[in-house]
């Protein structure tokens, strides 16, 4: 990963963030995987999958765990939706 630093004002000490190397222009994918923000980000392509540890890496950037909990490229993280999803399960539904 890259770094980019952010400038020094008086007030202010430089802040350094972390920067994911893929970004959606280096998509090679057709059609083009889904933009990290978007709503159906987890749709795009795995690029690095680790099902020991639970999670893989997605073209876009996100870190997907295997109980739908999320980590964006910007560091956010989106908890996990596995009750929600069950939940909407028709199979489910008594």
């Amino acid at each position: 990963m890259s770094s980019q630093s952010v400038p020094e004002s008086p007030s202010k000490p430089a802040v350094t963030t972390s920067v994911h190397p893929i970004t959606r222009a280096q998509c090679a994918h057709q059609p083009l995987c889904p933009n990290a923000d978007g709503s159906d980000r987890d749709a795009a392509h795995v690029v690095a999958c680790h099902p020991e540890q639970g999670w893989s890496l997605l073209c876009n950037g996100v870190v997907l765990f295997d109980d739908t909990g999320e980590i964006l490229p910007d560091g956010r993280c989106v908890h996990a939706r596995r009750a929600d999803l069950t939940a909407a399960a028709l199979h489910r539904v008594a």
